[in-house]
């Protein structure tokens, strides 16, 4: 992965709270977090339902518009203050001309994949309880860097199931 952190010519700093990308926009970078907590989340006029966090050491992106040119859905708004560096579509492109860059491309899109995949079997097919302590065994950083609101929605329960499932 380093290989595509460096091809970053450009360090942005987002304050708390700060949006990275808004509904409707076309996004083609893909960030590096050196520091901070970003989520990425929907929202529609009721409700907004987080869908990933980034922290430290991060790849994050809105990859369905990085991937298509198109206007995404998806909000990435900062969680706290975060340092990140961009890599445009355009460096990835020029690096993708090279076959071994190709296939660690490759494998960061199935990770990413295979983590989306992940998850959305944790919230279709499994208890709050078993959501919560696969979570936990898999990323116990985000109990860490994220505040128990954001946690609390992203596994789809209420903060207070959340703040009784964490006592236990």
């Amino acid at each position: 992965m380093k290989e595509i952190i460096d091809l970053s010519t450009r360090i942005i700093t987002l304050e708390r709270n700060e949006y990275l990308k808004v509904k409707g926009s076309i996004d083609r970078n893909v960030y590096y977090i050196e520091s901070g907590t970003l989520r990425i989340f929907i929202s529609d006029d009721y409700e907004e339902q987080i869908i990933r966090f980034g922290y430290k050491e991060n790849l994050i992106a809105s990859l369905d518009s990085f991937l298509t040119g198109k206007p995404s859905e998806l909000y990435i708004q900062a969680i706290k203050k975060s340092t990140i560096k961009v890599i445009t579509k355009p460096q990835i492109d020029a690096f993708l001309q090279v076959e071994a860059n190709r296939n660690l491309w490759i494998k960061i899109l199935e990770d990413l994949v295979l983590q989306q995949m992940e998850r959305e079997i944790d919230i279709l097919t499994i208890s709050p309880r078993e959501r919560y302590e696969r979570v936990f065994r898999r990323s116990p950083q985000l109990f860490q860097e994220v505040p128990n609101r954001h946690i609390a929605n992203y596994l789809r329960m209420s903060p207070e199931t959340f703040s009784r499932l964490k006592k236990c």
